[in-house]
């Protein structure tokens, strides 16, 4: 393995670029024919990975709220919106009814003057993102992938980086429900506020969002910076980067000793031409280390010690969302916990230690910063958090990311991502959500018979 191909790979801006998505698979629901009406043959499902499927009895794409009401009141249960099929827990699965928000998309209204725009929930972040573009405008913060629709990212608390940056979610000053009783239910801080602060992480569990107002700003450029750094260096010094930058996040490197650090800083200059990432090499290169060195660990090590240029940086100055979203063509399953953060480096530095006790752990761990925010059921209800990401290829084990991991989140009373594996109990999350009881007397009230529940929400929100 060449000193430049190592580089190249482990290069950190490759690292950031490296972990995108492809385009969804819920393109397939699109494919079906539109309006209310059942397919006639209705395609099974399956997530991003591969690891979640199902057999619905129809999969449905309604074209408005009158549309997906009939559809809410009448079609077979359980009903259960399906958007990029990037959750990795079973939300989506059912043997009822598939809703797709696929045509219930688009920009609908903007006021930059106001900083507010209005989308169908059915919209993709990356068409978010262009739209508002398009008029001069810009979401505050994105994740690091943009395939999902509005509705899927608000409902699992989707959330990017930036220690005063709160998730998605949190950008939402207005929401329109329907309910399972079929009623339309317009909600924000002032209107229905219990409604509001319920469906901004629901789940799914309420109802279907089907448009969504956020908070918008003008488009910006950011400067992003790239480096690489001893773990233990990185470790030390992610606190003081987060505090000082816009938005920090780093990656870690298993059996490396090494960790790449990001930071993106809003800056006056006009978008510089780019070559493209390389975004596969980094994960190539790791995992050839691996597959190569990986009974050997120590030396695994030395190897990749010699080979990376500590030096080596890059940098980048574009429009925010090209920079803070892309795509990641190569697929795993994923595990991620939010800590409080001032219990962020040390629950880090415990997963790292846990998963480098195993010589088949290739994939980076991704660390970030996320402001505290007061939605019910939101991963960062009420405390400025650090969220703590471990993947595994796609077509290997993956069980360790939650039997081994899962104690270490544990310890540091982390609360899981609802769209990422975790082995948390009713009981336990109950006990980490104040809000918990009140969602679930909400979700009763709204939806009595339980029409939007599937068997893994009925486990989730199972009573005392």
């Amino acid at each position: 393995m060449s000193r430049r191909t190592v580089l190249k790979g482990i290069g950190a801006a490759s690292v950031a670029a490296a972990l995108k998505p492809l385009p969804s698979l819920a393109a397939d629901a699109a494919s079906t024919p539109g309006g209310a009406a059942p397919t006639r043959a209705t395609p099974a499902w399956r997530n991003w990975s591969g690891l979640q499927s199902c057999q619905p009895a129809s999969w449905q794409v309604p074209g408005n709220d009158e549309e997906c009401l009939a559809l809410i009141r009448q079609a077979a249960a359980p009903l259960r919106c399906v958007g990029a099929g990037h959750s990795f827990t079973r939300l989506v699965p059912t043997d009822g009814t598939l809703l797709s928000l696929d045509r219930m998309s688009g920009l609908r209204a903007h006021d930059a003057a106001a900083g507010t725009a209005t989308f169908g929930a059915g919209t993709r972040l990356a068409a978010v993102s262009r739209a508002l573009d398009g008029v001069g405008l810009a979401l505050h913060n994105l994740p690091d992938i943009d395939v999902q629709t509005l509705a899927g990212a608000i409902s699992t608390a989707t959330h990017g980086t930036g220690a005063k940056l709160p998730a998605v979610h949190a950008e939402a000053v207005q929401l329109t429900l329907l309910t399972p009783r079929g009623d339309r239910m317009v909600c924000s801080r002032t209107q229905r506020p219990d409604v509001f602060a319920a469906a901004q992480v629901s789940l799914g569990a309420l109802g279907v969002l089907s448009e969504v107002t956020l908070r918008v700003r003008p488009r910006h450029v950011l400067h992003r910076r790239v480096w690489l750094m001893p773990t233990e260096e990185l470790l030390q010094a992610a606190p003081a980067l987060a505090a000082k930058h816009r938005q920090f996040e780093c990656y870690l490197l298993p059996h490396t000793g090494y960790g790449a650090a990001i930071t993106h800083d809003e800056v006056s200059d006009a978008p510089k031409a780019r070559p493209p990432a390389p975004d596969e090499d980094v994960l190539r290169d790791l995992k050839r280390l691996r597959d190569w060195l990986g009974r050997w660990p120590s030396l695994r090590r030395w190897v990749a010690q010699k080979a990376i240029d500590p030096t080596m940086t890059e940098e980048a100055t574009d429009w925010s969302w090209k920079l803070l979203s892309t795509q990641r063509p190569t697929r795993f399953n994923e595990s991620e916990c939010h800590v409080p953060r001032d219990q962020g480096v040390a629950c880090l530095r415990e997963v790292l230690a846990t998963l480098e006790k195993r010589n088949d752990v290739f994939f980076p761990i991704e660390f970030r910063y996320i402001a505290a925010d007061d939605a019910w059921l939101s991963p960062f209800h009420g405390r400025d958090s650090c969220s703590i990401a471990v993947h595994a290829a796609h077509d290997e084990p993956w069980e360790y990311l939650v039997k081994e991991i899962g104690p270490v989140y544990r310890k540091h009373a982390g609360r899981p991502h609802w769209g990422k594996l975790h082995d948390r109990t009713a009981a336990e999350l109950r006990a980490l959500y104040p809000r918990w009881n009140d969602f679930q007397q909400l979700r009763r009230e709204l939806d009595p018979t339980d029409r939007m529940l599937n068997p893994y929400l009925k486990q989730l929100f199972a009573e005392a």
